[in-house]
């Protein structure tokens, strides 16, 4: 893919088609991510309570703490310290952590973000990643509660109980996205600033062909969550999520409606891997919240943490499942 000449030279370029609104994500079709391989379907999993392994109490209180630093703009100290308190709950999870340092072209000038990488290793050297942005809008009296708040929260839960599995099949890797949010207008220059970044490093690095999937959550706490097939996805990648959604009868928030996101998880798509967008966005009557002073705590609720998380930890299982992987080499050796 072409470079954009006013980013950094790392950075892929993401041409994506906003929508006519300033800041719309809604976009065009993104071309379609190489079929996996052929794997025999597993054993549907019962009908679950709802779970416990993900606290909704917990992810709250993280948001909670999250907006007690301010807006969490690249560059300042609200965000330095957001970045302090995500590596610290990834630690207390048992992660490696990985920070991600670099320079982003944005309108207003060179801007120091930092993606964070919590990493957990499994049998294979293949990976899933969890990811979302913890940034918010540089807008007046804009917190950000559910937009940056919520997919963060969430990210740490989920790390939580990964970090207490003993066996994983694929190695998992949380990340944390930066400067997901356009410093202006919304366009392929002015957004998704850590996502392709990361994209653009695994891809020099060789990380991309190791990656099985992806996972982004975005805009997750709604109180009235309603999730919807984006078309920017992976058709079967978002049919796996649907269908462990439909088996925990969670039918009532992953609807069988679509729509179409422009979101971080599309340079990984261009860059052909599989990935999926679990986004909300019908924010409060006529997705009124989304964007305004309105994003507030008291907005989310606890058991939409909870039914993301449910849905998120079946589908890692059965990816691993699809591709159980050998003993890494280093691993073997020991043995």
């Amino acid at each position: 893919m072409p470079s954009a000449p006013a980013l950094l030279p790392l950075v892929l370029l993401v041409t994506l088609v906003p929508a006519c609104a300033s800041d719309s994500r809604e976009a065009k079709s993104l071309p379609p991510a190489p079929a996996p391989p052929a794997a025999s379907a597993p054993a549907p999993a019962p009908e679950a309570p709802l779970p416990v392994a993900v606290s909704g109490p917990q992810a709250l209180e993280h948001v909670r703490q999250l907006l007690k630093f301010g807006p969490r703009l690249p560059g300042s100290e609200a965000h330095r310290w957001a970045e302090d308190y995500i590596i610290r709950q990834l630690r207390l999870a048992y992660a490696e952590v990985e920070e991600v340092n670099f320079a982003a072209q944005t309108p207003q000038g060179l801007v120091p973000m930092k993606n964070i990488i919590g990493k957990f290793g499994g049998s294979s050297g293949d990976i899933v990643v969890l990811a979302g942005h913890y940034d918010s809008l540089r807008r007046e009296g804009f917190v950000g509660a559910n937009d940056g708040g919520s997919s963060a929260a969430l990210l740490l839960e989920l790390a939580r109980v990964v970090g207490r599995r003993q066996s994983r099949p694929l190695a998992v890797w949380v990340v944390f996205f930066d400067g997901e949010e356009a410093f202006r207008q919304w366009s392929p220059q002015d957004s998704l600033y850590g996502s392709r970044y990361q994209a653009s490093a695994w891809q020099r690095a060789g990380v991309l062909a190791r990656l099985k999937a992806l996972i982004l959550v975005d805009m997750i706490g709604d109180k009235d969550l309603a999730l919807r097939r984006d078309l920017n996805s992976t058709p079967w990648l978002t049919e796996m999520v649907w269908q462990v959604a439909r088996e925990k009868g969670y039918q009532a928030h992953f609807l069988d409606e679509t729509t179409a996101i422009e979101d971080d998880h599309a340079p990984f798509v261009r860059a052909g891997v599989p990935a999926v967008d679990l986004i909300d966005f019908d924010y409060g009557p006529g997705n009124r919240y989304w964007h305004t002073r309105e994003d507030t705590l008291d907005k989310l609720g606890p058991r939409s943490f909870e039914i993301v998380g449910d849905v998120i930890l079946e589908t890692v299982a059965r990816l691993g499942q699809r591709w159980p992987g050998q003993p890494a080499a280093d691993s073997a050796t020991r043995r």
